[in-house]
């Protein structure tokens, strides 16, 4: 039997909510990753070679009606209050691992775990809890041992926007939006656990005085696996507006503004590479895990992101989807309003930064449709038409209030820097482009990130298939764009550090431990001369930009 058919020695059904391949003869070990995110918990398993053998997942709105979700979501009738169920991942992961036994999955082949979730999340356990998660009966399921486990039942999760008081007071309490930027990596945002727990000490003082220990929803599940309370890792901790991400310990200002008392409930923080522990004995019996199986901490589901693509030193990482993301790694990061740094989740002594753009592919799309016949093939013909640098004209296209920079509107500007009310149908495919990746370049410096000799741009997303486009990237970055197969990068990712954790006893970095995974593919080089192009062009898109956010603000103290 050769390799690729002993893979094939055995597969299920895709109807039954699993995928797995039989491991190869020889491979005694695998790891698994998983994602408790928005909509569904999903798990992937990679084996000692890299190659994923099982992929899985449960749907929280039709697997789990029960809940009475929408999207994995309990929209409150002020629409802004979101949560979802504590309860409903326990019994995600119930069905989950019962879906893989089911399918014949070799849980004592797993030699570690990890996992990721949706950031800024927090599940509050009611006191005694711990005692409950370390006395878990194997006969039962887990959602029936936990359900009286949470004070509050259903948590706030990252679509929430209710918290706006509780950001303006913790900015107030520190001395402003950019000094809690320089201590936490960002301002106070409406989504992150700071303001959430505010909000809950305030609203819901009873359930919060019977909370024993408050997590994130990463840290609640790998708790749920570890059989105690997980500390929170650097990494996701870093999104929650109450970490002095420098010194990597809580800020105690920021602690102080939120509630009192805050350290005991939070527990400790740990680097996001720690091995916790074994796997509660629960798994052992129920499940047939080793009990040697290890716990590495979990993370969120950006950082995650970023181990699932392999970033290394001076990449970053151009997501280009509805909207706009860009990951970047970075050593001396320089916090700003906008944006977010984290601890970086496979290099203890790195950072990660994180820039959202709202205004993405829609806006393309609506350029390609009134100035390209709805066509990306002639979109990309007046791209090849026009020079880099477009002549000096230059657009910024935020058809929605952008997010980086707080803006909207079309602002055209011909090479004199004077606004203009249109431009030809080419140039302005080009001022599209050239305006967004340019916009991406300067506020990725303005973090602190640095265009190194040997950088590279990950492309990934739906235009991440056009070349035209990419090459535009490549040329505005001066540096060679590679697409990457990002589908469940997180989940992956997890599975990735699950194995690098074991491996870094020994030292070996996240980049060596992963050096036999499939490689980035080139898709494009930047064109000769580009540097010399786009270099004094970033300078004149950052002053017109800053032009345009000081006219804003005179507009708005005018009303």
């Amino acid at each position: 039997m050769n390799i690729h058919e002993a893979r094939l020695r055995y597969s299920v059904a895709l109807d039954g909510g699993v995928f797995v391949i039989g491991m190869a003869e020889g491979a005694d070990s695998c790891f698994l990753g998983f994602d408790f995110s928005t909509q569904q918990l999903k798990v992937v398993a990679v084996d000692g070679d890299l190659e994923v053998i099982l992929q899985s997942s449960v749907q929280f709105d039709s697997e789990l009606p029960e809940f009475r979700t929408r999207g994995g979501v309990h929209i409150h009738e002020d629409k802004l209050t979101v949560t979802s169920p504590a309860l409903m991942f326990v019994k995600a992961l119930d069905v989950l691992l019962e879906k893989m036994r089911s399918a014949g999955f070799d849980f004592s082949r797993v030699k570690a775990i990890s996992g990721t979730a949706q950031q800024h999340g927090s599940v509050f356990w009611r006191k005694g809890a711990r005692q409950t998660l370390k006395h878990l009966d194997p006969q039962k399921h887990l959602h029936l041992q936990l359900q009286q486990c949470f004070a509050l039942q259903d948590c706030p999760v990252w679509m929430d926007s209710s918290t706006s008081d509780q950001c303006q007071f913790l900015e107030d309490a520190v001395g402003g939006a950019q000094r809690l930027a320089d201590v936490t990596g960002s301002r106070a945002y409406e989504r992150f656990t700071g303001s959430q727990i505010a909000k809950i000490y305030r609203s819901k003082p009873e359930e919060f005085s019977e909370t024993e220990r408050i997590s994130l929803i990463s840290s609640f599940a790998s708790s749920l696996f570890l059989g105690d309370y997980a500390p929170i890792d650097f990494s996701d901790g870093s999104g929650m507006n109450l970490m002095d991400i420098f010194e990597r310990r809580w800020s105690q200002v920021c602690l102080d503004a939120v509630a009192p008392h805050l350290a005991n409930r939070l527990g400790d923080l740990t680097p996001s590479a720690t091995s916790l522990g074994c796997v509660s004995l629960y798994y052992s019996e129920r499940f047939g895990f080793a009990q040697s199986c290890k716990v590495v901490a979990f993370t969120g589901d950006n950082p995650g992101s970023l181990a699932g693509m392999r970033l290394q030193e001076g990449d970053l990482a151009v997501s280009l989807g509805t909207s706009d993301t860009v990951f970047l790694w970075i050593r001396d990061p320089r916090p700003s309003i906008e944006g977010h740094i984290f601890c970086n989740p496979v290099d203890c002594s790195a950072y990660m930064a994180l820039i959202c753009f709202k205004n993405g592919s829609f806006t393309r799309e609506r350029i390609r449709d009134e100035c390209a016949g709805g066509s990306w093939e002639h979109f990309s013909s007046a791209l090849s038409s026009t020079p880099m640098g477009n002549h000096g004209n230059l657009g910024m296209y935020f058809d929605v209030m952008e997010i980086t920079p707080p803006a909207v509107g079309v602002h055209r500007f011909n090479a004199e820097g004077q606004r203009v009310s249109s431009f030809e149908q080419d140039v302005e495919i080009r001022a599209l482009l050239e305006g967004q990746f340019l916009a991406k370049r300067v506020h990725a410096e303005k973090l602190g990130y640095k265009i190194l000799p040997g950088t590279r741009v990950l492309a990934t997303g739906g235009a991440s298939s056009n070349k035209d486009i990419l090459q535009v990237l490549s040329d505005v970055f001066n540096a060679p764009v590679y697409t990457i197969d990002v589908t469940d990068s997180a989940c992956l990712g997890c599975a990735y550090r699950a194995l690098h954790a074991l491996e870094a006893e020994t030292g070996a970095s996240f980049t060596e431990t992963l050096r036999n995974a499939p490689d980035p593919q080139l898709a494009v080089s930047p064109t000769p001369g580009a540097q010399e192009v786009y270099s004094p062009l970033m300078l004149r898109y950052a002053e017109l930009e800053a032009q345009l956010l000081k006219d804003r603000q005179k507009s708005l103290h005018l009303l």
